[in-house]
C-alpha cells in the first residue's frame, strides 16, 4: 500500500513545483498499482487538475468523474468536472456540477459566481439555438404556405438566403431537415420558390466541404442540372452559381480541419468528375435551353483549365477534349435559321469559342495539340456532304467558330483543300442563309493579312456583288462587314490603303446608318459595329464617328444590352478612336536606312496627331462613353475576355488623361468599372488599369470615387505601380494617389503599409528625378501617424531619418515643406527621435535655423514645431544646446513680431517655444529695475 501513497505524494510535490508532466507520471503510476477505490478516487481527481492545467478537458473530465463514482460527493472533484465540461461547451451538465457543489456548501462565493453565470450563458445559448431554429422552421412554414402573401413570402425567402450565407445559419437550415424542404420547394415549379430554394443551396454549399457533399447526394447532379436546364435566365444563373460554390467548395475552397471525419470528405474526385461529365452532357442536348447551355459552357470555361499555367496537371483539360470537344463543336455549328437546331440566346456560340480557345491554350505539348486539331478535323469532314446542303453549312458555321476562337486551328481548317472553294459557292447559293453562313466565314478567316490578301484577289468581287444585289439586309451588312475588313488589312498605315480614297469612308456611313437604324433587329446592327471595328483604323472614319453623337450612342445602347458578343467589336472600335493601340517607335535612321533599300515605311495619318486625338476622347466623353464602359467590364468572364479588358483598360487610360475630365469619369461609374480591370486580365491590361485608377486617386474624394469597402480594394493595384519594372509616370502617379488616400484616414494608412509599399516608397525618396522625390516625400508625410511607420524611423543601421532631414534642407519649397512636416509629426510622435536626428548629420542645427527663418510660412512653421518637439522632448542636454545656439535669438524675433495673419501659425509656436524655455528654466523672465 506504502507504493501508490508515495508515489501520489511524490506527483503532489511536482505538482506544487509547476512540473505537471511530471505530476502526471506520477499520478498514473499510482492508478496503476492502487488498489484501495479512496485512495484511487483521490489521485484521479488529483490527476483531473493536471489535466485542467495542461488544457486537456476531455481526460480532466473523465478523471473527475471516477472520482465521483467513488464518492458522489466529492466537492472538489464536481467542481473540476464542472470546469471541464464548461471549456468542453457542455453548458448544462457543468451547470449539473456546480449545483451540486452550491447544495454541499451553500456559502462558498466560486460555486455562487460560478452558478450564476453559467445559468446565464445557457439562457442565452437556448435562447439563440431556439430562435434560429424557430425561424428557420417559420420561415419554410411561410414558404410553403400557398394561401400566404405574397410579400410576406418573398421576406421569407430573402431572410432564408441571408441566413444560408451565415455559417451558424447554415448549420441550422442542414439540421433542421432543410434540404428535404428546399427540394418541396422546389418541386412547386413556382419560378421565385425554385429561386429562393437553390440561393439557399448555395449558401449552404459555401466553403463547407462537408455539406457540399452531402447536399451533392442528397438534391442529385441531375437534379441541378434540370434545374439549370429550365427557360429562365435567373433560375439558370442560379443553378450555375450553386455547381460553382459545390465546385469551390470540393476543390479545396473550404479549408477547415474535420478532423475524424476528414477520411468521410477527403476524396470527392468522382463527385467532381460525375459533374464534369452532366455538364458536358447538358452541352449538346436539345432538352437544355439557351440559358442553360450557356451556363454549363461558362461553368466549363471557368473550371476546367488551368488557373496557373505552372500546375503541370491539365487532365481535366484532356478529359473534357476527349469526352466533349466535338458536342462544343456541335454548338458552334448551329445555324438558328435552320429547323431543328439546339436552342441557343445570343451569346451562345460565342461562349463556345471562348471556350474552345481555352482548352486550346491550356494543352502542353504538340502531340495534345495535334489530337485537338484531328478532333476538329474529323468532325468537320463528317459533317460535309455535298448533297445535303444543311450539314455542310453546319460545317462551315463550325469553322468560324472556330476562327473566333483557336484562330490557328480554325486557319488550318480554312486551308484544307475545297474549304475555302465550298465557301465562296456558297456565297452564290440561292438560299439567304447559306450566303450568311458562308459571308461569316469568310470574315472570320480574313483575320490576318496573308488570309486577307487571298481573299481581296479571290473574294472581294464576290462581296461586292453579294452587297449589290442581295435584297436582305442581314446579308447585305454581312457583305459589308467583310468589305469593312479587307479594306483595313493595313492597319492605320496611311500608306497602306486597299481600296480607292474614299472608299473606306463610303462603307463606314453606310455602317454608321444601320447601326442608328432601330428597325434593324440587333444582330444585324451589332456586324455594323464590327464593320466599324475595322473601318476606325482609318483617321478620316474615326473623326466621321465621333462627330456623329447619334452613331456612337446607338453603339453604347448596344453595349448595354444583353446581347454581350459585340463587346469586343465595340472596345475595338473604342481602341482605334482613342489611339491606345501599341505603336511601333519610329526611329528616324531606320527610316532613313528602310527608304534607301526601298522597304515599306509606315505613315501617320494627319488626323493621328495628338491634338485629334484629345478631340475624339472630348466627344467619346460627352457622348456617355464611360456609364457605357462601366456596364460592358461587368459582363461574364467567358465573353469578356482578358484581350477584351485589356482594350478596355487602354480606352479608360486615355478617358483620365485631362483631369478636368476625372470628375465626369468618377460621376458615371468609372473609378468602380477600373476596379476588376486592375486586378484581373493580361499584364499589360492590368498596368494599364492601375495607371487609370491612380489618376483619378490622385485628384478624387476617395469616398465619392470608391465608394463603400472598394476604396481599399485600390490600394494594391496603386503599390503594384511603385515597382521598378514600370515607368516614372507610373510611379509619380501611384505616389500621387498614395499620398491623397493616406491622407484621408488611418485605415487607409494602415492598409498601404500592410501592402508592404514602405520600402517601395521609401527608395523614391532617394530618387534624382525631382518630382518622384518630392512625391514618395509628400506620401511618407502623410503616413507618418502610423506606429510601424514611426518604428522604422526609430531602428538604428538606416538612413532614413538623415535622409529627411537632409531633405528639410533642400532647395525646392514643395519638397521641403513634405519632409518638414514628416519630420515634425515623427517628433512629435516619437520623442527619442528628437536626439536621434541630431546625431545622423552634423548640418541639422543649420538645416533647423535655415526653416526657423524661411520666407515660407509653412515651412517656418514646421521648422519652428520641430525646435518646440526638441525643448519637449526630456532631454535637458539638448534643450540646453539649442536656446544656446542662434536658435533663440530666431524664437525671440519672431515670438516679439506683431500678429500677421499670414504667419500666425509660426509666430504663435516662437511664443510656445519661448515659454517652454522659461518653464525649463533655461531663460529669466525680463524684469526692470524697481
Amino acid at each position: 500500500m506504502g507504493e501508490p501513497i508515495q508515489l501520489k505524494d511524490e506527483g503532489n510535490k511536482y505538482f506544487q513545483a509547476g512540473d505537471i508532466d511530471k505530476a502526471i507520471e506520477c499520478y498514473t503510476k499510482a492508478i496503476q498499482v492502487c488498489k484501495d477505490k479512496n485512495v484511487l478516487a483521490v489521485i484521479y481527481r488529483n490527476r483531473s487538475a493536471c489535466y485542467l492545467k495542461k488544457e486537456n478537458y476531455a481526460n480532466a473530465a473523465s478523471d473527475a468523474s471516477k472520482a465521483i463514482d467513488v464518492d458522489a460527493a466529492d466537492i472538489k472533484a464536481l467542481y473540476r468536472r464542472c470546469q471541464a465540461l464548461e471549456k468542453l461547451g457542455k453548458l448544462d451538465m457543468a451547470f449539473r456540477d456546480v449545483q451540486r457543489c452550491a447544495t454541499i456548501e451553500p456559502k462558498n462565493k466560486t460555486f455562487l459566481e460560478t452558478l450564476r453565470r453559467l445559468g446565464a450563458d445557457i439562457q442565452a445559448k437556448l435562447k439563440t439555438t431556439f430562435s434560429t431554429d424557430s425561424r428557420v422552421q417559420n420561415m419554410f412554414d411561410i414558404l410553403l404556405n400557398e394561401e400566404m402573401e405574397k410579400d410576406k413570402r418573398e421576406k421569407a425567402a430573402n431572410n432564408l438566403i441571408v441566413l444560408s450565407r451565415e455559417d451558424a445559419g447554415a448549420e441550422r437550415i442542414f439540421q433542421n431537415n432543410g434540404v428535404p424542404l428546399l427540394l418541396h420547394m422546389i418541386e412547386t415549379g413556382k419560378s421565385e420558390m425554385i429561386l429562393a430554394a437553390v440561393r439557399t443551396l448555395s449558401g449552404l454549399c459555401t466553403g463547407h466541404k462537408a455539406r457540399a457533399m452531402a447536399i451533392v447526394h442528397m438534391v442529385g447532379i441531375d437534379k441541378i442540372c434540370s434545374i439549370m436546364a429550365v427557360d429562365n435566365e435567373e433560375i439558370a444563373l442560379a443553378a450555375c452559381n450553386l455547381f460553382q460554390c459545390i465546385n469551390d467548395s470540393l476543390t479545396g475552397g473550404d479549408k477547415r480541419e474535420y478532423g475524424k471525419e476528414e477520411a468521410l470528405v477527403l476524396d470527392a474526385s468522382k463527385d467532381l468528375k460525375t459533374i464534369l461529365l452532366s455538364l458536358l452532357e447538358m452541352v449538346a442536348s436539345n432538352k437544355v435551353s439557351g440559358h442553360g447551355r450557356d451556363q454549363a459552357l461558362n461553368l466549363l470555361s471557368k473550371n476546367v483549365a488551368r488557373k496557373d499555367k505552372k500546375d503541370k496537371d491539365n487532365s481535366r483539360t484532356l478529359f473534357t477534349i476527349d469526352h466533349g470537344l466535338k458536342k462544343i463543336l456541335k454548338v458552334c455549328g448551329q445555324v438558328p435559321e435552320l429547323p431543328g437546331q439546339l436552342p441557343l440566346t445570343e451569346n451562345t456560340q460565342l461562349i463556345a469559342s471562348v471556350l474552345l480557345n481555352k482548352l486550346y491554350d491550356d494543352l502542353s505539348c504538340d502531340p495534345e495539340r495535334t489530337n485537338y486539331r484531328d478532333l476538329c478535323d474529323e468532325y468537320v469532314k463528317s459533317k460535309i456532304d455535298p448533297k445535303d446542303m444543311d450539314k455542310t453549312i453546319h460545317a462551315i458555321n463550325t469553322i468560324s467558330g472556330l476562327l473566333q476562337g483557336p484562330f490557328d486551328v480554325g486557319n488550318a481548317l480554312v486551308g484544307h483543300q475545297g474549304i475555302m472553294e465550298m465557301m465562296v459557292a456558297l456565297c452564290g447559293s440561292e438560299r439567304e442563309v447559306d450566303q450568311m453562313v458562308a459571308v461569316e466565314a469568310l470574315i472570320h478567316s480574313s483575320s490576318k493579312m496573308s488570309r486577307a490578301s487571298f481573299i481581296i484577289t479571290n473574294g472581294v468581287s464576290l462581296l461586292k456583288d453579294i452587297y449589290k444585289k442581295t435584297q436582305n439586309e442581314r446579308i447585305k451588312i454581312r457583305a459589308l462587314v467583310g468589305l469593312c475588313k479587307l479594306g483595313s488589312a493595313g492597319g492605320d498605315d496611311y500608306s497602306l490603303r486597299q481600296f480607292a480614297e474614299g472608299s473606306t469612308e463610303k462603307l463606314a456611313k453606310q455602317c454608321r446608318k444601320w447601326l442608328c437604324n432601330p428597325q434593324i433587329d440587333t444582330k444585324t446592327r451589332n456586324w455594323a459595329i464590327e464593320g466599324l471595328a475595322y473601318l476606325t483604323n482609318d483617321a478620316d472614319v474615326k473623326d466621321d464617328f465621333v462627330e456623329d453623337e447619334p452613331a456612337l450612342k446607338a453603339m453604347f445602347e448596344l453595349a448595354r444590352s444583353k446581347d454581350k458578343t459585340i463587346l469586343y467589336a465595340v472596345a475595338c472600335t473604342l481602341v482605334n478612336c482613342t489611339n491606345t493601340y501599341d505603336k511601333k517607335e519610329i526611329i528616324p535612321e531606320l527610316v532613313q536606312l528602310a527608304k534607301f533599300s526601298k522597304q515599306h515605311v509606315p505613315e501617320q495619318h494627319p488626323k493621328d496627331k495628338k491634338d485629334f486625338v484629345e478631340k475624339r476622347v472630348k466627344r467619346l466623353l460627352k457622348a456617355g462613353v464611360t456609364s457605357a464602359l462601366a456596364v460592358m467590364v461587368k459582363a461574364d468572364n467567358s465573353i469578356l475576355t482578358d484581350q477584351s479588358k485589356e482594350m478596355l483598360a487602354r480606352v479608360f487610360l486615355a478617358l483620365t488623361e485631362d483631369p478636368k475630365d476625372r470628375g465626369t469619369i468618377v460621376a458615371q461609374g468609372g473609378g468602380k468599372a477600373l476596379i476588376p480591370l486592375a486586378l484581373e486580365g493580361t499584364e499589360a491590361g492590368k498596368v494599364k488599369a492601375c495607371h487609370a485608377l491612380a489618376k483619378i486617386a490622385s485628384i478624387s474624394n476617395p469616398e465619392i470615387a470608391f465608394p463603400g469597402e472598394r476604396v481599399y480594394e485600390v490600394v494594391r493595384p496603386l503599390v503594384s505601380l511603385l515597382h521598378t519594372d514600370r515607368d516614372g509616370m507610373q510611379n509619380f502617379e501611384a505616389l500621387r494617389s498614395l499620398t491623397n488616400l493616406a491622407g484621408f484616414s488611418e485605415k487607409l494608412r494602415v492598409k498601404i503599409v500592410k501592402e508592404n509599399a514602405l520600402p517601395d516608397i521609401e527608395s523614391y525618396m532617394f530618387e534624382e528625378h525631382d518630382q518622384i522625390r518630392q512625391a514618395a516625400t509628400e506620401c511618407m508625410c502623410n503616413l507618418v501617424t502610423c506606429k510601424e511607420v514611426q518604428d522604422r524611423y526609430l531602428q538604428d543601421g538606416n538612413d532614413k531619418l538623415k535622409l529627411l532631414v537632409l531633405l528639410c534642407g533642400e532647395d525646392d519649397d514643395q519638397l521641403q515643406t513634405a519632409a518638414a512636416g514628416a519630420l515634425a509629426m515623427l517628433t512629435a510622435a516619437q520623442k527619442k527621435l528628437c536626439s536621434k536626428l541630431t546625431k545622423v548629420t552634423t548640418q541639422w542645427l543649420e538645416i533647423l535655423q535655415r526653416m526657423c527663418l524661411h520666407d515660407n510660412p509653412r515651412i517656418q512653421h514646421r521648422g519652428l514645431v520641430i525646435v518646440y518637439n526638441m525643448l519637449d522632448s526630456d532631454n535637458g542636454e539638448l534643450a540646453k544646446k539649442l536656446i544656446e545656439s542662434e536658435v533663440l535669438e530666431i524664437l525671440s524675433v519672431i515670438g516679439k513680431a506683431e500678429d500677421n495673419p499670414n504667419r500666425q501659425e509660426a509666430i504663435d509656436v516662437a511664443r510656445t517655444c519661448l515659454v517652454k524655455a522659461l518653464d525649463l528654466g533655461l531663460i529669466k523672465p525680463f524684469s526692470s529695475p524697481s
